[in-house]
């Protein structure tokens, strides 16, 4: 390529004619495409195209394609690795191969002594390139086999009495059905997952992956093999592995090196129709907290809520449905509260963030540590700061808003709707109205909304209807409003999102809002307070994202309402 495409690239004007000379002095020791990515002058897509259109040869998105696990396996791994290229499809009886740079005459020619099929090249961008080799990098490591992914047919069932004698923390086995499960565990810490579900089926074991809170089937297991892979997460679990009619609760222990991540697995099982489903929840250990700003909280109510949990006494109940980041916020807040001179002590179940200052207790409910129990015990440890991980009960209700009247700061965690339901939830749960209103200083509901692919949101302008029904401010309504909608591109697995963001709702307790609480008001007497108070809607917190590009319309309307 050398020469050749960098005064294509000259002549074009993609490149700032500033930048031509150093790449054209970068590109003689080092491959124009690789001197483009070194240089930052284009992304791996436009070099793709660039590339593409000086050899006359089409583009491709693999993300879009797929990969035909046959047409992979059909080219030894390390050949595709060393060429940095991936066979995907057949077309009759030529094999598809997708490769960065097609002027690498020697990685093609050991591609075609590879395969004994006639190669038709197609373009790809490097790093989706480099994205699916790491995938098939660990398929075929799962099975022991470098060479392809055609072992997976073979696979075979071992023995219960052979699992139960496997050392479950060596990572190394030889045991197929152990490479297996690694590998899972593995890819789903590498990928973000917070729970892996392994699902029985009629014919097959199916394999979900939750990311970014929805739920992504990522690889189908056969159906002789499913008893093996379940028994030997139950023998990971130290679970009864002759108990199949009964669900059970375990805990693994897995440090996922490959991922650099340190695990903690609440594993759960259940018995189904088809067999035994497992559901494993991941719990990152070795990472830190967000703060206020990271988990989407904007100016304002960041500094309303930093103010709040400053405060000596009082309670700070974080509300919302399960999995919406509730406890990620109070970490978030505790990295404001935790300072030498003030002694915090929480209650978890279980602990998901480790802090450096923080006295964290474990709930052991088989060993009686309750919540209810271990706050009795944390009050007489002298605390400044109880967290509790969540009020499940009239107990531990009352003993934490008791506690918030005797001198201490505490923040918990409650299922309700949103924010002004926590304070008639409370009353419901048998805590007495006067001390709900006088004990709570604020309540934050929140969800979590998928952010947009960085990469592939794409720009529309809505209609008058669409803005109307959404309430768009009317400010906005009146000009050419544009909005961010999701795409998709392999980076975000075609799903248009990537990460997520916080949609809050914050009540700050104020001396009407007391004393509405303290006689026991009704919900939408406590909302029409709030809201004259200044509270916004989830709703309304959401628009605000949405304008600003961070999420959608259409992911906002799924994980609220108007």
């Amino acid at each position: 390529m050398g020469e050749l495409v960098v005064d294509l690239l000259e002549t074009t004007g993609l490149i700032p004619e500033a930048k031509i000379d150093i790449l054209r002095e970068a590109a003689k020791t080092t491959p124009v495409v690789q001197a483009l990515i070194d240089e930052g002058l284009a992304s791996t897509e436009a070099i793709a195209r660039i590339v593409a259109a000086q050899h006359g040869l089409p583009v491709i998105e693999l993300g879009n394609v797929g990969i035909d696990p046959i047409a992979a396996s059909s080219v030894p791994l390390h050949v595709l690795e060393q060429v940095h290229a991936v066979a995907y499809a057949f077309e009759g009886d030529t094999l598809c191969v997708a490769i960065a740079d097609p002027q690498n005459i020697h990685g093609i020619d050991a591609l075609r002594l590879a395969s004994r099929h006639p190669i038709a090249l197609r373009v790809a961008a490097s790093e989706d390139i480099a994205n699916e080799l790491g995938r098939l990098a660990r398929t075929a490591e799962a099975f022991g086999a470098r060479s392809g992914l055609s072992e997976f047919a073979e696979l075979e069932v071992i023995d219960e009495e052979e699992l139960d004698d496997l050392e479950v923390d060596d990572g190394i086995s030889d045991a197929p059905l152990v490479r297996l499960v690694n590998s899972i565990i593995f890819e789903a810490a590498e990928d973000g997952a917070s729970d892996v579900h392994f699902e029985p089926q009629s014919d097959s074991l199916v394999v979900r992956f939750r990311i970014d809170g929805v739920l992504h089937e990522t690889q189908r297991i056969p159906r002789r093999s499913a008893i093996g892979v379940t028994t030997r997460l139950k023998v990971l679990a130290k679970l009864d592995i002759a108990e199949r009619r009964k669900p059970q609760d375990g805990r693994i222990s897995l440090s996922a090196s490959a991922a650099g991540r340190m695990l903690d697995v609440r594993v759960a099982t259940l018995p189904t129709v088809e067999g035994e489903s497992v559901v494993m929840r991941l719990l990152d250990k070795s990472k830190k907290p967000p703060t206020l700003e990271e988990v989407g909280l904007g100016t304002v109510m960041e500094e309303q809520l930093a103010a709040m949990v400053l405060r000596p006494t009082g309670a700070l109940l974080v509300t919302g449905p399960t999995g919406s980041g509730k406890s990620t916020t109070l970490f978030a807040a505790m990295t404001i509260i935790n300072r030498p001179e003030i002694n915090v002590i929480t209650v978890e179940d279980p602990v998901e963030y480790r802090l450096p200052g923080l006295n964290q207790v474990q709930i052991n409910t088989r060993a009686g540590l309750t919540f209810a129990t271990a706050l009795r015990s944390i009050l007489r440890s002298d605390p400044d700061v109880v967290m509790v991980g969540e009020i499940r009960d009239v107990e531990t209700a009352k003993i934490s808003i008791e506690a918030a009247l005797t001198g201490h700061f505490v923040l918990s965690t409650l299922h309700t709707n949103d924010a002004p339901a926590a304070l008639t939830r409370l009353n419901e749960m048998g805590v007495e109205p006067f001390l709900t209103g006088a004990a709570v200083t604020g309540v934050l509901a929140q969800r979590l909304a998928r952010r947009l692919c960085e990469h592939c949101k794409e720009l529309y302008t809505p209609t008058k209807d669409e803005l109307l029904q959404a309430r768009i401010p009317e400010e906005l309504r009146h000009g050419k409003t544009e909005l961010f909608r999701r795409n998709g591109c392999v980076r975000c697995r075609q799903t248009g999102y990537a990460g997520r963001i916080g949609v809050f709702q914050l009540l700050e307790m104020n001396e009407e809002l007391s004393a509405l609480a303290a006689r026991k008001a009704s919900h939408e007497e406590l909302e029409r307070a709030a809201m004259s108070g200044g509270m916004k809607s989830l709703w309304d917190d959401g628009i605000e994202k949405v304008l600003a590009g961070m999420t959608s319309l259409e992911e906002l309307a799924r994980v609220t309402t108007i």
